[in-house]
C-alpha cells in the first residue's frame, strides 16, 4: 500500500511544481502580455511574424521553466538525502513514500519564513484535543493509525508544523470548524527529516482564534529499539511471546503518530486500540467499551484524558495478567505482568506499597491524584529503570518484581525507590509539567528527593532522607558535578540531540540535593505550603523554575522571612558545580573564624581563571565541640569569598564541624590543626558528631585529599576510627571511597599494603559482626534493617580486601549449595558469596552459576548470579561472558551494559571490557544510541577505572574517531581518566611512603 501510494504522488507532482511556478512567475507574463496585445487593422504578414516571436517567446520561457524546475529538484533531492542519511535502512518501503514527498517540492528561496527549519515548532497553532485510533499486527510488528487533531490558531499562519518521525503518511486533510465544517485547500505537505517535522501548506492562511481539525493517515513499524512504540518478547513454559508497548520521553511520541511533541503544547487525549483478541491492551484511561469483531479482533475505547503533554501518553499490547487493589478514595491499582510472575506474587509488594504511596502523596501534597486508575506494569525490556506514564507507568522487570524467598534488603531497597519515584511523577511532571527540558530537573529532582520522604513513610527505621540520602545522592553527585565537565543544573537545550543530554546525574541527584538543602532552609511546613500552592496554581499546566521560586518566595513572606528564593537558588541552577567552603580558626582573642569559599574542582588547574567567579549563596550551619558535647548549630549566610565572624566560644581544644547533618550542597574543609581534633574525637568518643557528619566527613576528607586540597594521610588517619564505628551510614561512605581508591590502586605493585591496611580497620567489626546465621524467615524487609546493612557492608569490604576467613566461608556456602543443590545463603550476603566463590573457585563453579542463572525465573536472583558472573579471575570465561552478552539472546538486553560494566570493574577483566567496548562499539551505538542516558552509563562504567598513560591514549585516540554521538559523556571520561593519571604520578608514592611508616593497628 505505501508504495502504490508513493507511485500515485510521484506522477502527479509535476504540475502542481510547473503550476506553482508559472504562477510565482506571474508579473513577469502579464508585463509581456501587455507589449505583445494584437493591435487592430494588422497585415497577415505582420500577424504571421507576431505569431513566430510569441511562438519563440513561449518556448524560451517553457524551456527556462523546465531548467528551473529540474534544477530545484536536484538540489531538494540532495537536500533530502543529506538530511536522511541517518535515518534507518530497515524502514524500507515504508519511508520511500515520504523521501519521494520530499522530493517534489523545494523549499529553498520559495518562501520567506520557513517554520520548518526552526528547532523549535513555530507556536501559531495549539492543540487542544487529539482522537487517535491505533490498528496493532503484532504478526509483522507494523501499526496503522488515524489521529485528528483539533487546533486552535493563535496568528495567522499558511503552515500546519507538525512532530513525526519514521511514519509513512498516507492522507492528510485540513478542515476547518464553525457553523459548517469544510475541507481546506492544501497546497502540499511534505516531510522534513532534519527536525523531524511533517509540514501541510495551506493555500490560505489559517485565521487567529479560530479552530481547525487537522486529520492523518499513517503507518509505521513497531520498533525492535526501546523507543517510540516498540516490541519486546519473553518466554512463558517454553513458548515465546511478544508484547508491544510505548516510550515517548524526551521525543518519542512522534515515533507512533504525528503530533505536536513538545511538553508545552498539552490537550486531551481519546484512545482506541484494535488487536488481535488474544492480547489486551492498555493506556492512560480505563476502558469504557471494547467491541468484539467476528474476524477475531477487538477495538478498546478509552477514556479522554486530562490536559497532559504528548510525552505521558502511553499504550500497551500484550496478553499479561494482573491483580488489583483498591484506595480508601476509589483509585483502581493494577500491576501488569507476565502471568507466572503473577502467580508466584512477584507483583504483590509493589501493589502493597503503591496503594500507600497515592495516600502519602495526597496528604503531603494536599492535592487528590487526578485519575481514576493507576496501572503499573512489568516489562521484559526497557531503556530506564521505569517511565512515569499517566495512569499507566512502565517498569523494567528488576526494578518492580520481587521474590519474598530469595530477595536482598538492597534489591527491596532498590525496587521501593523506584516504584517511589514514579508514583511522586503523577504529581511532579505528569500533573505540573516543565515548560521545557532545560528545567528536567523540576520532575527529576522533585521525584528523587521524595524517593527518599516516600521510603521512610513505608519504612520509617530506614532513615532515609537523613542516611541513605548522603552516600547514595549527595556523595555520588559531589563527584561528577566536581569535574570541569559538568554543566549547570538548568542548561540552555537548543536543538533535539540536546534533550537527551539533560537526562543525567546532575538533573536527578543535584536537584534533588538542592531541593533538599532548600527544604531545610525554610523550614518543613513552609516548604510544603509552597509545594502546595505551586502544584495547584500548575495543576494541568506547565511550570518553570521561577514559577517555583515565586511560590516558596510567597511561603516565606506569609510566615514573615523576607528571602528572595530565586536570588539564592539562580546560583545554584544556573552556574556549574558547587563550593568547597574553608574554616579557619583565627589565632585573635575574639573567637573569631575566616570563613572563604571557592569552586571545588578535582583538577586544581582547570579552577582557574575560568571559575574564579563562581560565588553562591551559602547557608553555613557550624557548631563547636570538644570531647564530650556539641553546641547548638547556628546559621551564617556566606555571600562573599572571604568572611570574618565570631563563633561562640571556641579555645585550643575545641573543633569547628560545619554543614551540620550534611543538608548543604558542598564540601567543608578545615585547616590542619582542626582536622587533627575532629580525627582524635572520632578516635575518642565518635558519638559526639552525628552519624550523618561522621559520614561527611569521611567523603570530603577522601575527595578533598583527591583534588589536592589536603595531604594523602589525613584520609588514610580518618578510616582508622571506623573500628569504633557501630553505625551503618559512616561505614557506607568509607566503603564507597575506598571501592574508587582500591581500583586506582589494585593494578600497582604495592597494592597489599594498601589492602592489608584497610583490613587492618575492619577486622575488629568483622569479627565482632560475624555472618548471618540462617535466610529470611518469611519477611523481606527485616526489622533489623541497619544492622544486618552493617554487617553487609563489613563483610563485603572483608572480603573484597582478602580476609582469608571471608573468603573460607564463602567457598564453604558455595560448595554446600553445589553438594546440595540447596540454596541456603541468606539473600542479604549472596551477590557477596557469590563474587567470591566465582573469583576464587574453578571454572565449574563459574558453570554452575551460569546453569542457575539461566534456570531461575526470580528476576531478583538472576540479576546477582549474572553479576556474580563477572568476577572470575580468568580471562577466558570473561571473554566468554561479554561474547555472549553482545552476541546472542543469552543474556537479557536490559543487562548486557551491566555486564560489561561490572568486568570492567574486575582488575582482572578490565582491559578486556575496554578492549571489547572499542570492537563492539558500532553494535552498542546502534542499540543504545538513541538513549544517550544508558550510552553515559555504558562510557562511564567502561572507563572510569582506566588509570594508565597508555590507556588515557587510547580513549583519546578512540574518541577521535568513534566519539561524536556522545561527545559529553566522553569528555567527562577523558576528564576523569586524566584525574587518574594525575593522582598516581601526583601522590601516588605520597601515599603509599605513609602507608609503609604507619602504625601496626
Amino acid at each position: 500500500m505505501a508504495l502504490d501510494d508513493t507511485r500515485e504522488k510521484s506522477l502527479s507532482f509535476t504540475p502542481m511544481v510547473i503550476e506553482d511556478t508559472m504562477r510565482n512567475g506571474r508579473g513577469l507574463s502579464d508585463q509581456w502580455a501587455d507589449t505583445v496585445v494584437v493591435r487592430p487593422r494588422t497585415t497577415e504578414r505582420h500577424i504571421t511574424v507576431h505569431k513566430r516571436l510569441v511562438l519563440a517567446f513561449a518556448i524560451s520561457i517553457l524551456t527556462l521553466i523546465v531548467v528551473t524546475v529540474i534544477a530545484v529538484l536536484l538540489s531538494v533531492k540532495s537536500e533530502e538525502c543529506n538530511a536522511d542519511s541517518t535515518a534507518s535502512a530497515s524502514h524500507g518501503n515504508l519511508t520511500k513514500f515520504n523521501q519521494s514527498r520530499d522530493a517534489l517540492f523545494n523549499h529553498r528561496g520559495e518562501d520567506s519564513f520557513q517554520p520548518w527549519r526552526q528547532l523549535r515548532l513555530p507556536g501559531s497553532l495549539r492543540p487542544l484535543q487529539y482522537d487517535l485510533h491505533i490498528t496493532v499486527f503484532m504478526d509483522n510488528f507494523t501499526f496503522s493509525g488515524e489521529v485528528s487533531i483539533e487546533l486552535q490558531c493563535l496568528n495567522s499562519t499558511k503552515y500546519v508544523v507538525l512532530h513525526a518521525d519514521r511514519l509513512a503518511v498516507q492522507k492528510a486533510v485540513v478542515y476547518s470548524e464553525g457553523k459548517k465544517t469544510r475541507a481546506l485547500k492544501i497546497h502540499r505537505h511534505f516531510r522534513y527529516p532534519a527536525n523531524q517535522v511533517f509540514v501541510i501548506a495551506m493555500h490560505r492562511e489559517l485565521e487567529p482564534q479560530k479552530n481547525y481539525k487537522v486529520n492523518i493517515t499513517f503507518q509505521a513499524h513497531i520498533e525492535d529499539e526501546l523507543l517510540g512504540f516498540f516490541r519486546s518478547s519473553y518466554v512463558l513454559y517454553g513458548e515465546k511471546r511478544n508484547l508491544a508497548v510505548t516510550q515517548f520521553s524526551p521525543t518519542h511520541a512522534r515515533k507512533a503518530f504525528p503530533c505536536l511533541d513538545e511538553p508545552i503544547y498539552k490537550a486531551t487525549f481519546k484512545i482506541s486500540i484494535k488487536h488481535e483478541s488474544t492480547y489486551l491492551s492498555l493506556s492512560n484511561m480505563p476502558v469504557e467499551a471494547s467491541i468484539s469483531e467476528e474476524d477475531g479482533w477487538v477495538t478498546e475505547y478509552f477514556s479522554r484524558t486530562p490536559r497532559m503533554s504528548t510525552y505521558y501518553l502511553a499504550w500497551a499490547v500484550c496478553n499479561f495478567t494482573f491483580k488489583e487493589t483498591v484506595t480508601d478514595s476509589g483509585i483502581t491499582i493494577r500491576l501488569y505482568a507476565r502471568p507466572d510472575a503473577i502467580q508466584r506474587g512477584s507483583g504483590d509488594y509493589a501493589l502493597h506499597i503503591t496503594k500507600r504511596l497515592l495516600g502519602f502523596y495526597e496528604d503531603y501534597f494536599k492535592v487528590k491524584y487526578s485519575l481514576p486508575k493507576l496501572d503499573l506494569l512489568a516489562v521484559p525490556k526497557h531503556p530506564y529503570a521505569a517511565m512515569e506514564n499517566w495512569g499507566l507507568s512502565v517498569f523494567v522487570e528488576q526494578k518492580i518484581l520481587l521474590d519474598p524467598g530469595v530477595s536482598s534488603i538492597s534489591y527491596l531497597m532498590d525496587v521501593t525507590m523506584v516504584i517511589v519515584h514514579e508514583i511522586c511523577h503523577q504529581w511532579f511532571g505528569d500533573l505540573v509539567t516543565p515548560v521545557w527540558w532545560e528545567d528536567v530537573w523540576l520532575k527529576e529532582g522533585f521525584a528523587h528527593f521524595f524517593e527518599f520522604l516516600g521510603a521512610d513513610f513505608l519504612f520509617p527505621d530506614w532513615h532515609m532522607e537523613k542516611q541513605r540520602f548522603l552516600t547514595d545522592v549527595l556523595h555520588e553527585v559531589m563527584l561528577l558535578d566536581g569535574l570541569a565537565s559538568s554543566h549547570p543544573i538548568s542548561q540552555e537545550v537548543l536543538k533535539a540531540t540536546d534533550i537527551d543530554r539533560v537526562f543525567d546525574w546532575i538533573a536527578y541527584k543535584k536537584g534533588a540535593a538542592l531541593i533538599r538543602m532548600l527544604a531545610n532552609v525554610m523550614g518543613q511546613p513552609v516548604f510544603q505550603m509552597g509545594l502546595n500552592d505551586y502544584l495547584i496554581t500548575h495543576m494541568y499546566g506547565n511550570a518553570g523554575r521561577d514559577d517555583l521560586w515565586n511560590k516558596f518566595s510567597e511561603a516565606m513572606q506569609k510566615e514573615g522571612r523576607d528571602i528572595n528564593i530565586k536570588e539564592v537558588m539562580d546560583l545554584w541552577t544556573l552556574q556549574m558545580g558547587y563550593p568547597v567552603v574553608t574554616i579557619t580558626k583565627n589565632d585573635s582573642v575574639d573567637n573569631s573564624v575566616t570563613i572563604s569559599q571557592e569552586h571545588f574542582i578535582f583538577d586544581i588547574k582547570d579552577s582557574a581563571p575560568s571559575n574564579s567567579s563562581s560565588q553562591w549563596q551559602i547557608p553555613l550551619t557550624i557548631s563547636v565541640g570538644n570531647s564530650s558535647h556539641i553546641s547548638p548549630e547556628s546559621i551564617i549566610w556566606v555571600s562573599n569569598r572571604t568572611e570574618s565572624h565570631k563563633i561562640g566560644s571556641v579555645d585550643d581544644g575545641s573543633w569547628l564541624l560545619g554543614n551540620i547533618n550534611q543538608t548543604g550542597y558542598f564540601r567543608v574543609n578545615y585547616d590542619l590543626r582542626n582536622w587533627r581534633l575532629l580525627i582524635e574525637q572520632l578516635m575518642r568518643n565518635p558519638e559526639v558528631i552525628s552519624v550523618g557528619n561522621r559520614a561527611g566527613l569521611i567523603d570530603d576528607v577522601f575527595n578533598l585529599a583527591r583534588a589536592g586540597y589536603l595531604p594523602q594521610n589525613i584520609p588514610l588517619e580518618i578510616v582508622r576510627y571506623l573500628s569504633q564505628e557501630k553505625e551503618f551510614l559512616p561505614w557506607h561512605a568509607a566503603s564507597r571511597v575506598l571501592y574508587h581508591l582500591d581500583k586506582l590502586l589494585d593494578r600497582t605493585e604495592e597494592y597489599s599494603i594498601f589492602s592489608e591496611y584497610i583490613l587492618k580497620q575492619v577486622a575488629s567489626m568483622y569479627h565482632k559482626l560475624g555472618w548471618p546465621t540462617s535466610a529470611v524467615n518469611g519477611s523481606v524487609a527485616q526489622a533489623t534493617y541497619q544492622t544486618e546493612e552493617l554487617r553487609r557492608e563489613v563483610i563485603m569490604l572483608a572480603c573484597s580486601f582478602g580476609s582469608k576467613h571471608c573468603h573460607q566461608q564463602a567457598i564453604t556456602l558455595i560448595s554446600e549449595w553445589i553438594s546440595s543443590n540447596k540454596n541456603r545463603i541468606p539473600p542479604n550476603v549472596r551477590d557477596i558469596v557469590y563474587c567470591t566463590g566465582v573469583s576464587l573457585m574453578d571454572e565449574d563453579v563459574w558453570e554452575f552459576i551460569w546453569m542457575k542463572f539461566h534456570s531461575s525465573t526470580a528476576i531478583s536472583e538472576k540479576k546477582v548470579l549474572l553479576e556474580a558472573l563477572t568476577c572470575s579471575d580468568n580471562t577466558f570465561l570473561l571473554n566468554r561472558l561479554l561474547n555472549l552478552s553482545l552476541s546472542s539472546d543469552l543474556v537479557p538486553d536490559q543487562d548486557v551494559i551491566d555486564v560489561i560494566i561490572h568486568v570492567g570493574r574486575n582488575p582482572h577483566g578490565r582491559h578486556l571490557a575496554w578492549k571489547n567496548f572499542r570492537e563492539k562499539w558500532d553494535i552498542l551505538n546502534t542499540r543504545y544510541g538513541e538513549a544517550l542516558f544508558i550510552n553515559s552509563k555504558l562510557i562511564n562504567g567502561v572507563t572510569e577505572f582506566l588509570n594508565t598513560e597508555a590507556e588515557l591514549n587510547e580513549l583519546k585516540d578512540f574518541i577521535q574517531t568513534n566519539g561524536g554521538g556522545a561527545a559529553a559523556a566522553f569528555a567527562r571520561a577523558v576528564e576523569i581518566v586524566e584525574a587518574n593519571v594525575r593522582w598516581h604520578s601526583l601522590f601516588e608514592e605520597e601515599f603509599f611512603q605513609w602507608l609503609r611508616k604507619s602504625p601496626t593497628s
